[in-house]
């Protein structure tokens, strides 16, 4: 599923107790795409004790057609942040003197967004002497699990989600390395798209849903085995993903299929849930085939421990059941032990900038007591980038079909 349609004046704050001495308290504040969302930590022990989320909404201004305008959602961001901060902070129980830190994603994201988001906490920073936490935004995705689950690095993680597709992994807090990525769009932009080519924000199944959504929602009483899509770069033996191909070939099938029934563009076909069960399937295979070559990589050269091997699946996209039960599904065939987070936090939010806060509180790395010269980063690269390595290793991917999977 890829994340629902950002919603500019859509604002969520999360709060739970973190793992540290009581009265050290963090605030982490997500503004990089269409939302604002901060996330207040309360520091009382257990770490179980609660978690209290916040949310509001208001009409998506800042979209069009599933897209964000970077203009209006910054506006909607300035009118939203200074109250959705104040909720969160209510509802920990905690004033801004009280915070150890502040923890603010700059980078990557929509600049206009982030733009916001770094002005307000510098502003906070400087009027309460707080020291700085500069996050970055899949950082922040790939050690949330850490926030829900006992896991130790270094781990394998895979980043799905509208915006990004990454496989890398975590040695440590801001030790990444980088394995692939996708080298055009992500699988929930691609999702997103197909489910707007299929206009299937008219079919009555699909009323209110996001296009990543629906797509799954369809799928299930579709046969994906009706349309055969090829997976992309096989001639690559690499961990890189591409899907604006894919997007290219689900069209043509769309259109041929509107020019056999009869129908003009915007219509729904009658054959709508076996395209989006098919969409859906090849998006699936595609990520698990380069995943499995990742895994295979990573105990080749010994970077991960067979006793420990584990791969975490993040971000909006890892919501999709089919798409999870097939990772999973290939995690257990290698070996791996399969993690993914909650599905309120595999979407941006602000509680995994406050974690990823903590994170870098605990490890002592990261904390900027002076921010002269701090600047948001629309686009960033996670880790060192070893992608050519596996390359070079050049392996081999046993066939998927030794690998079966459903979403049941």
């Amino acid at each position: 599923m890829a994340p629902p349609p950002p919603n500019s004046g859509n604002v969520t704050s999360g709060v739970c107790p973190a793992p540290r001495p009581a009265g050290r308290l963090r605030l982490g504040l997500w503004s990089g795409g269409g939302r604002a969302a901060p996330g207040g930590y309360c520091a009382a022990p257990p770490l179980q004790a609660f978690t209290h989320q916040v949310s509001g909404s208001r009409t998506a201004q800042g979209t069009r057609g599933g897209g964000i305008i970077p203009h209006v959602a910054q506006q909607l961001h300035r009118e939203s942040i200074q109250q959705v901060v104040k909720e969160a902070l209510s509802a920990s129980g905690v004033s801004v003197n009280e915070l150890a830190a502040i923890a603010t994603t700059v980078k990557p994201g929509l600049a206009l967004s982030l733009e916001v988001g770094l002005q307000y906490s510098l502003q906070l920073v400087d009027r309460y002497q707080k020291p700085f936490i500069p996050i970055h935004h899949m950082e922040a995705h790939a050690l949330t699990i850490r926030l829900t689950e006992q896991v130790e690095f270094p781990f394998l993680v895979l980043l799905l989600s509208g915006g990004h597709c990454i496989l890398a992994v975590a040695r440590g807090v801001s030790d990444f390395l980088l394995l692939g990525q996708s080298i055009d769009i992500a699988p929930g932009d691609m999702l997103d798209k197909v489910a707007r080519r299929l206009s299937l924000v008219k079919h009555p199944e699909c009323h209110g849903m996001a296009g990543g959504k629906a797509i799954e929602h369809l799928a299930q009483t579709g046969d994906w085995q009706q349309y055969t899509f090829r997976l992309p770069m096989q001639q690559y033996r690499n961990c890189d993903f591409s899907f604006s191909g894919l997007q290219s070939l689900v069209n043509k099938a769309i259109l041929q299929k509107e020019k056999e029934e009869g129908i003009q563009e915007g219509e729904i076909l009658s054959c709508v849930k076996d395209i989006a069960a098919a969409a859906q399937h090849v998006v699936a295979a595609h990520i698990i085939q380069r995943t499995h070559r990742a895994m295979l990589f990573c105990m080749k050269n010994s970077i991960l421990l067979p006793k420990t091997a584990t791969l975490v699946v993040s971000g909006g996209v890892a919501s999709n059941q089919y798409i999870r039960k097939g990772l999973q599904t290939l995690a257990n065939a290698n070996g791996f032990a399969f993690l993914s987070p909650p599905p309120r936090l595999c979407t941006d939010n602000g509680v995994m900038i406050a974690w990823n806060g903590i994170e870098r509180l605990r490890a002592g790395c990261g904390i900027l007591y002076s921010t002269d010269g701090i600047r948001y980063e629309p686009k960033a690269p996670l880790g060192i980038d070893i992608s050519k390595r596996v390359e070079e290793d050049s392996i081999k991917v046993p066939r998927l079909r030794k690998i079966q999977w459903s979403a049941c």
